[in-house]
């Protein structure tokens, strides 16, 4: 089941959302650059703001009444790269270590490209560091090609993330 995250659900989000990256990135980075990037992103307060954002939109993926996952979608002016009025950028990701590879990461996109197509939106867009070969791959098996890069801190670590899109066909 997938719900939105409710304001008063951020305490939840904070917790899922720093043990899921340092699950997926703690064994290739620092300790230093990964608690870094913890403290500026991904606190209790940072969220609530992103929570509060209308243009940005958060939802946890439940399973047998745990949290398994959640996706951060982002319209407008909350892109991280603003791209266009008709993009929608899928900012975070994430499943719990424990229920990876029963097709929750493939029910959250799935349900990230319904959303976008019911905001009328006619790309999606999304980052993944390069050396992510387990992404890179998922993302290119959905169509997904690559357009760009940037440069993506980690810590004091400069990193390059490769931009992805998936054009919508005209229907």
């Amino acid at each position: 089941m997938i719900e939105e995250v409710k304001s008063t659900e951020v305490n939840k989000l904070c917790e899922i959302s720093q043990e899921t990256f340092v699950e997926t990135f703690a064994p290739v980075n620092t300790p230093k650059d990964l608690q870094d990037y913890l403290a500026q992103n991904l606190t209790i307060e940072k969220l609530q703001q992103e929570v509060a954002n209308p243009e940005s939109f958060f939802y946890f993926l439940k399973k047998e009444g745990a949290i398994a996952g959640f996706i951060k979608l982002n319209v407008g002016q909350a892109q991280t790269e603003y791209q266009s009025a008709d993009s929608m950028e899928i900012e975070r990701i994430y499943v719990k270590q424990q229920f990876q590879g029963q097709g929750c990461g493939q029910e959250l996109f799935t349900f990230a490209l319904k959303k976008a197509k019911d905001f009328g939106k006619k790309r999606v867009w999304l980052g993944v560091w390069e050396h992510n070969t387990k992404a890179i791959s998922f993302y290119q098996k959905q169509g997904f090609q690559q357009f760009d890069q940037h440069v993506f801190w980690m810590g004091d670590d400069p990193q390059t993330d490769l931009i992805y899109q998936l054009i919508f066909d005209e229907d």
